[in-house]
């Protein structure tokens, strides 16, 4: 089946690796290192992290069991230190490469995120909002109610796009979210940097990303 849609995440594709900033709190901090990935990734579906992702808690109550969880694992850490490390650096080819796609190719973005709300550090516009104006369909984790890796936030992006979900590409920096997309079909492509994701995403599409 040819290719109808580019289907993106957003942090750790337009945006550096979330993972290292932790890693260079963890060094400020003098945690073990991958200390706040053990935290985001123990009792993965029904942690601090995966509630708030599903909007199923507010700001300051992700604050106090973030710092729950940290200290059952052996290091006190409050949530609201942690998101700010979220905002990585932009990589402005893999926007150049959203809107090539875009003039070719349905778009969509799945993305797991959080409402910040209380613990937002200003008001500026972030570059996700500056970004996902260029998108046909999104799916944000907080609204939706479900989140990545959960299959079904899948089949509702390629509902909205009103794809096949063989028809798709799916972009994501983490193999958990990449997994449940090959399974449905899709063309999965794990980013682990912006060069590698581009010659993945130019052999998928056929397009060329300079």
């Amino acid at each position: 089946m040819s290719i109808e849609a580019v289907i993106w995440d957003f942090g750790g594709v337009f945006t550096t690796s979330p993972f290292e900033a932790f890693n260079r709190y963890e060094v400020k901090r003098s945690l073990p290192e991958n200390f706040i990935r053990k935290v985001n990734s123990t009792n993965a579906n029904a942690n601090a992290w995966a509630l708030f992702e599903r909007g199923e808690i507010d700001g300051r109550a992700f604050d106090r069991k973030y710092l729950e969880e940290s200290t059952a694992l052996g290091h006190p850490v409050r949530g609201c230190e942690v998101l700010p490390l979220l905002h990585g650096e932009l990589r402005p080819r893999m926007v150049g490469a959203l809107l090539r796609c875009k003039r070719h190719f349905k778009v969509g973005c799945i993305t797991n995120n959080m409402i910040r709300d209380d613990l937002a550090a200003d008001g500026a516009a972030s570059p996700a909002q500056e970004i996902m104006q260029h998108f046909d369909a999104i799916i944000e984790s907080s609204k939706a109610g479900i989140r990545k890796p959960d299959q079904r936030i899948y089949l509702m992006i390629c509902e909205l796009l009103g794809v096949a979900a063989q028809a798709c590409v799916y972009l994501d920096d983490l193999g958990v979210n990449c997994k449940p997309a090959a399974q449905l079909g899709m063309t999965a492509i794990k980013v682990v940097s912006e060069a590698q994701a581009l010659e993945d995403l130019a052999r998928a599409t056929g397009l060329s990303f300079p």
